[in-house]
């Protein structure tokens, strides 16, 4: 299927500071562009900012920035599943997934986290696709946050209702390993019904039948 990407941007405004949101950006653009030395959820900056050019290349890939400057403070990819996971296993054209989230610390009160979601879903352009993003509290700050495991599974759940993620039962053993994981999607309008039928049986792998 056609993969379209119309970028936007916009300036935010929080705390006296203007914020840049923009995306989805094409690798060249993004190249011109540091990360903060504190995006380092998931690997080193330099190395992170290696890995959002290489899916910024993807045909399905989308970054969703948010940057001061030439400082990118923020970030969030989309790009087709994992080949190693449950959820690439049907090979489904219309199911993208929204694979990290990250602000850098200092600036994780401005609101950046719903901004950069609202704009990856504004002007329809999701609508083609079932998104879907899945919640590992390993992968929370819950130092940094000094939150529960329940309040932080909260926030996540709040934060992702900004482009309409609900929550989606499932039987996938990594979800399954604790209450306070969770998968959450969202089923563009334009998806076609067989796909959304082709996702539920991947949700769930062990029916069985009586």
């Amino acid at each position: 299927m056609k993969h379209s990407k119309r970028e936007q941007q916009k300036a935010y405004t929080a705390k006296g500071q203007t914020f840049h949101i923009e995306g989805p950006l094409p690798a060249h653009t993004l190249a011109t562009y540091s990360m903060h030395a504190d995006l380092q959820a998931f690997r080193p900056p330099e190395d992170q900012h290696e890995a959002l050019l290489e899916i910024a290349d993807l045909a399905e890939g989308r970054i969703i920035i948010a940057r001061l400057d030439h400082v990118i403070v923020g970030y969030v990819t989309f790009h087709y599943p994992d080949e190693l996971e449950r959820w690439s296993e049907a090979d489904i054209a219309e199911l993208i997934e929204l694979g990290a989230i990250e602000v850098a610390p200092a600036y994780r009160s401005f609101g950046l986290g719903k901004q950069m979601l609202k704009l990856a879903a504004a002007d329809k352009q999701l609508e083609d696709y079932i998104v879907f993003t899945t919640e590992y509290y390993w992968h929370w700050d819950l130092q940094g946050s000094q939150l529960s495991v329940w309040d932080y599974r909260k926030m996540m759940e709040k934060l992702m209702k900004n482009m309409d993620m609900i929550w989606y039962a499932t039987d996938d053993p990594e979800i399954c390993a604790h209450p306070a994981n969770c998968l959450m999607v969202r089923v563009g309008s334009h998806v076609r019904q067989e796909a959304i039928e082709a996702f539920d049986r991947i949700r769930f792998k062990q029916r069985f039948m009586y």
